[in-house]
């Protein structure tokens, strides 16, 4: 007979969850690659540690020419990779591969770690010298695909609501971002990833209009993709950001005869070259 502690009283997309608390994963660990000089893209990559405990690192992106001592303070991409909250890793190929490209092609600083570690270099004197020495701290962003683009709106609700010193957020973009009321199975599954939840309103979930004026940014661009099963509440979120009240400039692209983040499985596709010219030239318009 098998052991109660088998049982499994919760299955989702994702992961199981056993009867002893267990969680399994039904992907297998994300595949990982050190950061490196990358001459095709002419990006140099490193890592840096923020906390020992817990541990948390982040990733650098930067364009080897930036760090001539000549070179005017690039604009900062903050990036948040998804995987339905609880899956991969900003040190995955799919991430690293796409920052780096990015931060070629937009001329910035690219970097996946906590936002109020990468603010504290905003006066020149944090612990990471790329950051101190080379990131324009009037020009930052935060971008976001699929669950980091919730995470994206997250943080600029946070900044509009009580402020990052020294920092300017100009702009979010989020590229076919998750909200709430896909499906109640996807929705059951983020209430149980997040015990802390209000319910199926948790404003983290279904971002409600008063939420939605005090976006701490100028501009958003929202990706949508045309077969992607998260269109119909990236939709939403567009059509509520619009009659909120908000005062900034919002931008909604949508690729056609796509699903959910195909870009990733070929960023040279044609489709994904149009996706990356029009997430890079958000960041570089004056």
């Amino acid at each position: 007979m098998a052991s109660s502690n088998s049982e499994i009283p919760k299955e989702f997309r994702f992961f199981r969850v056993y009867k002893d608390g267990r969680v399994e994963l039904f992907e297998p660990d994300c595949e990982k690659i050190p950061p490196s000089d990358d001459p095709t893209t002419g990006v140099r990559s490193k890592d840096v540690v923020i906390s020992s405990e817990p541990p948390v690192s982040a990733r650098i992106f930067i364009a080897y020419e930036a760090q001539n001592p000549n070179q005017k303070k690039l604009p900062l991409l903050f990036y948040v990779h998804g995987g339905g909250f609880c899956r991969r890793s900003a040190f995955g190929p799919r991430y690293h591969n796409f920052c780096s490209v990015v931060s070629a092609q937009a001329n910035a600083i690219v970097v996946s770690a906590a936002l109020n570690w990468v603010a504290s270099h905003a006066g020149g004197n944090g612990p990471e010298p790329w950051l101190n020495d080379h990131a324009d701290f009037g020009r930052v962003f935060i971008g976001g695909g699929s669950a980091g683009g919730n995470i994206a709106h997250a943080l600029a609700f946070r900044v509009g609501s009580i402020g990052l010193p020294r920092v300017k957020l100009v702009g979010v973009i989020m590229v076919h971002p998750f909200f709430g009321g896909t499906s109640p199975e996807e929705d059951e599954m983020w209430l149980y990833m997040c015990p802390t939840n209000g319910g199926l309103q948790d404003p983290r979930l279904k971002p409600p209009a008063e939420d939605l004026t005090r976006l701490g940014c100028e501009r958003v661009l929202i990706f949508v993709a045309e077969k992607d099963f998260l269109k119909p509440v990236a939709m939403n979120y567009y059509e509520d950001l619009n009659k909120s009240g908000w005062k900034g400039a919002v931008e909604l692209v949508e690729t056609h005869g796509e699903g959910h983040s195909f870009y990733f499985d070929n960023l040279k596709c044609e489709k994904a070259v149009e996706l990356i010219n029009k997430f890079v030239s958000f960041i570089t318009q004056l």
